[in-house]
């Protein structure tokens, strides 16, 4: 099957998703959290389970996922998996064994080939797991030991899901149908895909984000930053922002609004991106934005709250994320959530670090060179070299406002 290009369908200006109310929202921080809510839902299961993942590595925790998915499907519950061909590499063909058989329904988006070349850059970046069309859970969470807190009480990675009641999972349900039907012959029949009923009264929306023309993640988020009175503050893993984000942030420091940016500290996976990150920083705590750095683990948190409105999800809102990536988001407008999600931040900026901007301006001659060859050189070099992959001819994409030029 041929890779994916700038994927799904073509989209105006709307959402493929409206708002829905009558839904039931839960933030889980860190795995002691989500990983056991997510377990339970598994074993609990009835009819069917969808799981869409884009790190599932082979491990301790993965053997847990694995043994409640076999289990389930042993027991007469239809079992779908779709996995990242980059993502899941680490996924040993003994665990994809396993998974098959026991009639699990294994699937892998964008196998990594040769041959591809620039294909090979699509990525499926959503987390998802739902369960009967009642429940779903998504977030930045993957499925690898890195998250096992047991294993790393002191050092497992710091993330954050939701849970979902209501009628934003039919939403969900939809949308990996839509995925899964490009790399699975025939159409998926699910028994009870009927609107589930409501579960609460919290509004929220499903976003979705597949290439930088078709991003209704960017146009979400851009937006509520500009309306933004009471405070923007916005936790991501890897913070390599677009132009259209850096401005949107300055802007609405410069206007009054609490903004306040908490991306990884010293402890970051990919050292190189913290670099990349940190040439940003200058102009930022010029407009008054507030940057804090995570000192007690990585944190590989994805969330944006804008006065009463949350977005949490698998997108990092970087500029690779909306180029290359499908990505997707839980939207919430609801007060009492909004709050949670603000006492949930404010006890990780407590353990983060805030960026002095006088003395960010006497840091080192060798911190700017990192800066400057990771942040500007590095990245010059791969946007140049991916682009020519994707494109021979050298024209550019357009960027997620469908104005030409880079993002």
């Amino acid at each position: 099957m041929a890779p994916p290009t700038t994927e799904h369908r073509p989209l105006a200006r709307n959402y493929r998703f409206p708002w829905r109310k009558g839904n039931a929202f839960r933030l889980l921080p860190d795995a002691p959290l989500y990983y056991p809510a997510m377990l339970t839902a598994i074993d609990q299961a009835e009819h069917y389970i969808l799981l869409e993942m884009y790190l599932f590595e082979s491990g301790r925790v993965a053997t847990r996922f694995i043994d409640a998915l076999c289990a389930a499907a042993r027991r007469g519950v239809a079992v779908y998996v779709l996995i990242d061909g980059y993502g899941s590499k680490e996924l040993s063909t003994a665990d994809r064994q396993r998974l098959q058989d026991a009639a699990v329904d294994l699937k892998e988006y964008n196998p990594v080939r040769y041959s591809a070349r620039g294909g090979n850059l699509f990525r499926n970046h959503r987390k998802l797991l739902l369960v009967d069309g009642r429940q779903a859970f998504t977030g930045g969470s993957g499925i690898m030991d890195e998250y096992d807190y047991e294993q790393r009480p002191d050092t497992y990675w710091h993330d954050l899901m939701v849970e979902i009641r209501g009628p934003c999972v039919g939403d969900w349900r939809d949308l990996f149908l839509e995925t899964m039907a490009r790399w699975r012959p025939g159409v998926l029949q699910l028994p009870h895909t009927s609107t589930p009923p409501a579960a609460g009264e919290q509004s929220g929306r499903v976003v979705q984000s597949h290439s930088a023309v078709h991003s209704e993640l960017m146009r979400s988020h851009i937006g509520r930053i500009r309306g933004a009175r009471r405070r923007v503050w916005l936790a991501t893993a890897y913070f390599v922002p677009s132009r259209k984000l850096r401005r949107a942030l300055r802007r609405g420091a410069r206007r009054g609004v609490d903004v306040r940016l908490l991306v990884p500290g010293p402890s970051i996976d990919h050292p190189w991106i913290l670099h990349i990150a940190r040439r940003y920083y200058g102009r930022l705590l010029r407009n008054g934005v507030r940057i804090f750095e995570y000192q007690a683990r990585f944190t590989h948190v994805k969330a944006l709250l804008c006065d009463d409105w949350v977005s949490i999800g698998s997108s990092n809102v970087d500029r690779w994320n909306f180029r290359w990536n499908l990505e997707a988001n839980q939207d919430v407008a609801d007060a009492t959530f909004a709050r949670q999600a603000h006492e949930m931040l404010a006890r990780d900026l407590e353990q983060a670090q805030e960026v002095d901007p006088a003395r960010w301006r006497q840091r080192s001659r060798v911190q700017r060179l990192r800066e400057w060859f990771w942040g500007y050189l590095v990245v010059t070099m791969l946007t140049w070299f991916s682009t020519r992959l994707l494109d021979p001819r050298g024209e550019r994409d357009r960027g997620a406002d469908g104005q030409a030029g880079p993002l």
